[in-house]
């Protein structure tokens, strides 16, 4: 292989044999549970990086179905996303993500910068109730409990929701262990069809792991919780923000 070649199909690793296929990436039925809750704004200062900016104390907490999906399959993801704002746009910042499926994984991490980590989400049925579950290795990390379509939910907030952007720390480290890439990295989904969404009451339980920190952001009170599922598109991100230039 020469070397025209190596950069030319240097999209991921392993060279020879990646683990996803070239995006953008579209899903099919995507189910959401979403529970917003409040916690205290010291947690979020400690994790959320400038130049981010807090606005309320409150943390939503993403249970997520992909059974259809072009590249990455079938899966299930759980984890936490903090609304924030970026130069006065209002969006998210992708705190945690918790998911068993290789390819999405090695995908979100390589090209976006996607906090993903192996484990065992489940979402399920459960008569009147859905039931969300975060399992690490044999310890259960997150519970969270929704009544099943009490009332339906106002599409255009949630597509509002959905459209916003979402903000990542991509880091990759150089051979010597010191980052080479540290950047703040801004996506969008596209191409939204909302299908249903229904709200409910909830209810959320996070226990400490060393592993699987979900609990570092306590739950104070239940805000609010939606349930949905739709089609999109996963667009690929853009670059906002180079923390090693300014430390330069």
């Amino acid at each position: 292989m020469q070397i025209a070649d190596v950069v030319k199909r240097a999209y991921a690793m392993p060279l020879t044999n990646p683990s996803f296929p070239p995006g953008p990436y579209r899903f099919f039925n995507r189910e959401y549970v979403i529970i917003t809750y409040r916690t205290t704004r010291e947690a979020l200062e400690a994790v959320v990086p400038e130049p981010l900016e807090i606005d309320e104390p409150l943390v939503k907490y993403e249970f997520i179905r992909m059974p259809d999906s072009t590249g990455f399959g079938d899966y299930t993801e759980t984890g936490q996303v903090i609304p924030v704002r970026y130069k006065g746009q209002h969006g998210a910042y992708v705190h945690s993500m918790y998911l068993d499926d290789d390819a999405p994984i090695a995908g979100g991490r390589e090209l976006w910068g996607f906090p993903k980590k192996l484990a065992n989400p489940k979402i399920v049925h459960e008569g009147e109730v859905i039931v969300g579950t975060l399992h690490y290795g044999s310890v259960l990390c997150a519970t969270g409990t929704m009544g099943y379509k009490h009332k339906a939910a106002d599409h255009g907030s949630v597509l509002a929701s959905l459209a916003a952007p979402n903000f990542l720390i991509k880091i990759i480290p150089h051979v010597d262990g010191t980052p080479r890439i540290c950047e703040l990295v801004r996506y969008h989904l596209t191409d939204i069809t909302l299908k249903e969404a229904w709200t409910a009451p909830a209810a959320l339980d996070l226990r400490p792991h060393v592993m699987a920190d979900v609990a570092r952001l306590p739950v104070l009170d239940i805000v609010s919780s939606v349930h949905f599922t739709a089609d999109l598109t996963l667009g690929l991100g853009e670059v906002v923000h180079d923390y090693l230039a300014d430390r330069t």
